[in-house]
């Protein structure tokens, strides 16, 4: 019960930290989107160097490291990772943050998916309901408006993929984070060497703009942390029910404050997927309140 606990305060925290995530990178949507990303990888590499040396979880590397298998399933979830990273701050600082908001909508339902198939996870009626009306929604657009949400399916598939992993692996979660970070910044490092942009180099840029690039170490690792601490502690499918949070941040941010359009395809597949949640949430408040009342 003491880990549930803790699960559900690490997955909060993550998706409130996400949800509002959007606000930081606009901050900085001048600076092209791959070279934002360069920013994640380093300075959150130097950020969790920092964390395991207080820690000192140094021999958890270590052995993750020279684990072949484990080290492989790392630097998959370190694709994962990246693809998910890049894609991320294109759609917010090219006015997708709609699409965004519409695959973290779609993730939780996906994660009931993949722990079906992968982690022995039971289907309940309703959940299955839920998946076909998400399904239906997608379906519909479509055919009537011709579009499919490939950024929002992008976003959604990489990251419950990713979680996926990370909660099968034997990887603390800080040792696991910075060993994809280990992976990824070799590629940052090269493209960062290469590139020649107004920004790239720190020594001319305002003090301001760098602490908000060098931030997004702390931007990208904490919610990141949370969400694997979180994913060890409590039922996969369980997460789906707090990754509302963000989205719906996402969500208010983009109509509200950014001027993003609700177009009629997008209130379409929207009203699937809120619908498909709402019951996901029904049925799983219910069946909390029948274990907790027969737990056997």
């Amino acid at each position: 019960m003491q880990s549930q606990k803790q699960g559900v305060i690490f997955a909060i925290a993550a998706f409130l930290m996400w949800g509002l995530a959007p606000i930081y990178f606009k901050a900085i949507d001048h600076v092209a989107a791959m070279e934002i990303l360069l920013h994640r990888v380093v300075w959150s590499v130097l950020f969790l160097l920092v964390i395991l040396t207080v820690v000192k979880k140094w021999r958890l590397v270590k052995s993750a490291l020279f684990n072949v298998k484990t080290a492989g399933w790392l630097l998959l979830s370190a694709a994962l990772l990246g693809f998910n990273w890049g894609l991320f701050i294109w759609s917010v600082n090219n006015n997708h943050m709609l699409d965004a908001s519409l695959g973290y909508y779609i993730n939780p339902l996906l994660n009931v998916l993949l722990g079906v198939l992968f982690l022995s996870e039971r289907l309940r009626k309703l959940q299955l309901v839920a998946v076909v009306l998400a399904v239906t929604g997608v379906v519909i657009q479509l055919i009537s408006f011709g579009s499919f949400p490939v950024i929002a399916f992008s976003l959604a598939s990489s990251f419950a993929l990713y979680g996926l992993i990370r909660k099968k692996l034997p990887v603390d979660t800080l040792p696991g984070l910075l060993i994809e970070s280990l992976f990824m910044l070799p590629v940052a490092l090269i493209y960062w060497w290469g590139l020649d942009t107004p920004t790239s180099d720190l020594t001319s840029n305002s003090v301001s703009l760098n602490l908000l690039l060098i931030s997004a170490g702390i931007v990208t690792t904490l919610p990141l942390l949370c969400f694997t601490a979180a994913a060890r502690r409590i039922q996969y499918s369980t997460l789906g029910f707090f990754q509302y949070i963000g989205p719906s941040l996402m969500f208010i941010l983009a109509v509200l404050f950014y001027g993003e359009t609700f177009s009629a395809d997008r209130m379409v597949t929207f009203g699937f997927i809120w619908s498909a949640l709402a019951l996901f949430s029904f049925d799983s408040y219910r069946n909390a309140k029948r274990v907790a009342v027969n737990p056997q």
